[in-house]
């Protein structure tokens, strides 16, 4: 996501825009959700019914793990750019 996208708007229009962006971002991270659940549980499904052997499954379920939590993170964790964020960047380059 680009910085212009995430400045928080007061105009109506803009606020509509940020607003459909965020509901689409909410909407695309329970469909990820959704699919790393299914996948991995065939996958332990698949390891349990072939033996149990070594846990080979944990290495799909971590890694995909890592990124479905940096999703999770962008969509609910990470807070908007806010023009007083924009403002003290400038002042720090304009200081360097």
């Amino acid at each position: 996501m680009n910085a212009v996208t995430d400045i928080r708007v007061s105009d109506g229009e803009d606020l509509r825009n940020a607003a459909l962006e965020r509901i689409k971002k909410r909407q695309d991270f329970r469909a990820h959700l959704l699919v790393y659940l299914l996948i991995n549980g065939i996958v332990w499904v698949t390891w349990a019914l072939t033996g149990t052997g070594f846990p080979w499954p944990a290495f799909v379920t971590a890694g995909w793990g890592v990124g479905l939590i940096m999703n999770a993170y962008e969509v609910y964790g990470r807070r908007p750019i806010s023009e007083d964020d924009v403002r003290r960047e400038i002042e720090r380059l304009r200081g360097a």
